[in-house]
């Protein structure tokens, strides 16, 4: 049961870091310095708020099987 668990854990994981690459923006090095970049308060549309929904959907099922495998071989 509980390798089951860890090849959905395996497939999540790599889901979830596909999905991250994909929300690449076009920050420049600067702004990671401190610099100011005027697009940080845009709003989300289209592709943008879908890819930034299911990242947060599959974090949350990353986080719940991990609670679950946690429980199954804490036996």
């Amino acid at each position: 049961m509980a390798s089951l668990f860890y090849v959905v854990q395996i497939l999540l994981a790599l889901a979830l870091i596909g999905v991250i690459l994909l929300q690449v923006k076009s920050a420049s090095l600067g702004s990671a310095f401190g610099g100011t970049d005027a697009s940080i308060y845009t709003s989300r549309r289209g592709v943008d708020k879908v890819l930034f929904n299911f990242t947060i959907s599959l974090s949350a099922i990353f986080l719940v099987t991990s609670l679950i495998i946690l429980m199954v071989t804490r036996v």
